[in-house]
């Protein structure tokens, strides 16, 4: 029998001071069965870097043609696609293909392998950003991680405050391709 997904009630609370974004988001996350819950916090923290009322949770790891996170226009077309992890190479191109604009959020030991591997194929995307978090960061999120969570993420100059409760972690971002 399969497993089903583990339903986590969030509320995300964002000030962002480089965007001039204050605004507080409840969402409802399901955490896929394979996942865990340094990428579902990745997840939150993805979605609250580029927080917007059109910003919507997609399936993701249940779907390979669905980002984790999207943006739509009214009019239904993507601007916005957001990958977590270590995304293949074809799945980089055919993702800048469908959106206006394209971010990966890296993490992982393996990260800086993965990005040697497909970084000089993706130089002729200008639609496409990739930010990497350091791997002690996105493992201290995960510790953050409980099935009911109030979080307040702050950010300002590209700095990174997630607080939980009375935890705090600081995450860095390493921009490894920036959009033209």
């Amino acid at each position: 029998m399969a497993q089903k997904a583990t339903i986590y009630k969030v509320e995300l609370s964002v000030s962002d001071m480089d965007r001039h974004y204050y605004e507080t988001h409840k969402l409802t996350v399901a955490k896929h069965p394979s996942e865990t819950d340094e990428r579902l916090m990745v997840r939150i923290l993805a979605f609250a870097l580029n927080a917007h009322e059109q910003l919507e949770l997609a399936k993701g790891l249940s779907t390979d043609d669905e980002p984790d996170i999207w943006q739509k226009s009214l009019s239904g077309e993507l601007e916005l696609w957001v990958a977590l992890g270590l995304p293949s190479g074809k799945i980089v191109r055919q993702s800048c293909g469908k959106a206006k604009e394209v971010i990966v959020y890296s993490y992982g030991r393996t990260a800086e392998v993965w990005w040697e591997k497909i970084k000089n194929s993706t130089t002729r995307f200008d639609n496409l950003q990739v930010v990497n978090f350091s791997e002690a960061a996105t493992r201290d999120l995960g510790n953050l991680a409980s099935r009911s969570m109030k979080l307040q993420v702050n950010i300002q100059d590209g700095d990174i405050m997630v607080s939980a409760d009375d935890s705090i972690v600081y995450v860095t971002q390493a921009k490894w391709k920036n959009a033209v």
